[in-house]
């Protein structure tokens, strides 16, 4: 014979413990980003300052490497072709060349790559990237070609490092 169990009846407090029936989750409702801050020219504002902080580090790059009078203008609104210029001044063709391809090699190890080209001369050497154009001149052609009057309109940019006193 088999034996039956009974069954305890639950109780009223038992009944309180069941889970109850969770409602539907709605899915989550992602925002989407804001769009872009442009500039007066409908450029991106990120691509702007990532190009102003290149200059600044092409700039620190040519005085390290002895280049003097390094400035950084500043040309958006004033040149529809690049929206800054870094000027240098080298003291001699060889020297010129050398900091061209420092700055080549920088710009790439950042994550900008220059134009091909850009040897002009033994006394003006030119590196394009673009949204940054940097001129290395010797003295001579630096006075001559006087980019530095040309663009005379063009606010300068501090690129020099903090110092430590």
């Amino acid at each position: 014979a088999v034996k039956a169990t009974a069954r305890a009846k639950p109780s009223k407090t038992t009944k309180a413990l069941k889970p109850a029936k969770a409602a539907p989750r709605k899915p989550a409702v992602i925002a989407p980003p804001p769009p872009p801050q442009l500039d007066p020219r409908g450029k991106s504002m990120e691509i702007v300052e990532a190009a102003k902080a290149l200059a600044i580090e092409l700039a620190r790059a040519a005085s390290d490497d002895k280049c003097h009078q390094v400035v950084v203008l500043n040309v958006i609104g004033l040149s529809p072709v690049t929206d800054f210029i870094v000027l240098g001044t080298g003291t001699s063709s060889r020297q010129i060349r050398a900091v061209a391809e420092n700055l080549r090699t920088a710009g790439k190890e950042i994550g900008h790559r220059p134009l091909p080209g850009g040897e002009h001369a033994d006394n003006w050497m030119l590196v394009d990237f673009v949204d940054v154009v940097v001129h290395l001149f010797d003295p001579d052609a630096r006075s001559y070609y006087d980019l530095d009057s040309l663009w005379g309109d063009a606010p300068r940019i501090p690129w020099e490092r903090a110092t430590s006193k």
